[in-house]
């Protein structure tokens, strides 16, 4: 019930080792867009593999070097390739709320991922304090699009999920009321019926509770010796 605190959630299935994330971004093509050679993404996930022993975690390359409009298109779901919604050309504009501290480093882990099922029907103003009142922090957009990437099932019908921890800020210092998200587009609209089932990274009122859109969190954000 929103006001409450929320309890994570878990999935059943763990993300591939950092060493295998890594490759899958290599296959991508993403660290060529973040302007990093293969071997550094492959280094820092061997390096990841020996200080992370067993925890589940998750390799995410920093928004200033693989921004949200050149990760979306690498999403893909039933042969169907992800996609922007047309009224968010500015989805490389959402930055990370003035409390979120990322590490200075292109390469970083995400630690206890949790989609957030438990707190659909909340809206993300009632979300953000719930959260950041115990030890965990709102995923931003490209993480939640890094997940995806590695784990393709944490999106599934009914169970999308709202990335708050990016917003925009506009000129004269207030946030911008759209927050992102990721869900699964069912090709009407000006997404068009070509694009049924395809991943889609797209935007909710800041102030609106949608049943099907969990508010996706983690407990972390480190790089690999930390």
């Amino acid at each position: 019930m929103p006001g409450t605190t929320p309890a994570a959630s878990t999935l059943a299935s763990a993300l591939p080792t950092p060493s295998a994330q890594a490759e899958r971004l290599i296959e991508l093509g993403v660290h060529e867009l973040a302007g990093l050679p293969a071997t550094e993404l492959r280094t820092f996930a061997a390096a990841a593999e020996t200080h992370t022993s067993d925890e589940d975690v998750l390799l995410a390359v920093h928004p200033d070097h693989a921004p949200a409009s050149a990760l979306a298109p690498l999403l893909r779901r039933d042969g169907k390739e992800g996609f922007v919604v047309t009224d968010m050309a500015d989805v490389d504009r959402f930055a990370p709320l003035d409390t979120l501290a990322l590490p200075g480093t292109p390469l970083y882990l995400l630690t206890g991922l949790d989609r957030g099922d438990q707190m659909a029907n909340w809206s993300p103003e009632e979300a953000l304090p719930a959260i950041t009142a115990g030890t965990r922090t709102p995923l931003l957009l490209t993480e939640g699009i890094h997940w995806v990437l590695q784990q393709p099932t944490v999106l599934e019908r009914n169970h999308c999920f709202m990335t708050i921890g990016a917003r925009l800020r506009k000129d004269n210092g207030a946030l911008d009321a759209r927050t992102p998200a990721l869900w699964i587009s069912n090709g009407t609209g000006r997404d068009g019926r070509e694009r049924r089932n395809a991943p889609k990274v797209g935007w909710c009122w800041a102030n609106n509770r949608h049943t099907w859109l969990g508010i996706a969190s983690t407990t972390g954000r480190r790089t690999h010796n930390a």
